[in-house]
């Protein structure tokens, strides 16, 4: 009898360690299949980039133009770390093209 309890023992807990791994196996795959559906719906969703339309041939940059432009880029440098506020970067900006 004592063998035939150990016998019994034995296959229930390799039975239930079984079911335990396999309901573990299911619920990560299950996981990995929703992800991957959030991901498809998330890139059907997102609109699609615009290719830039080509640029025609222009004229080469002046100095003058190449100076506001170096003065745009400090500007924005500028915006960027906090010295500037939006408005000051607007108001700038504003003078410094118009």
């Amino acid at each position: 009898m004592p063998g035939l309890l150990r016998g019994v023992a034995r296959t229930a807990v390799v039975a239930g360690t079984a079911t335990a791994v396999s309901n573990r196996v299911s619920r990560r795959q299950q996981g990995r299949w929703a992800e991957q559906e959030y991901q498809q719906a998330q890139q059907q969703a997102a609109p699609q980039p615009v290719a830039p339309a080509p640029v025609a041939a222009t004229t080469p940059l002046t100095d003058d133009m190449s100076s506001k432009i170096d003065q745009l880029k400090q500007l924005g440098d500028l915006k960027a770390q906090g010295v500037l506020t939006e408005a000051e970067f607007a108001e700038q900006k504003r003078r410094l093209l118009g």
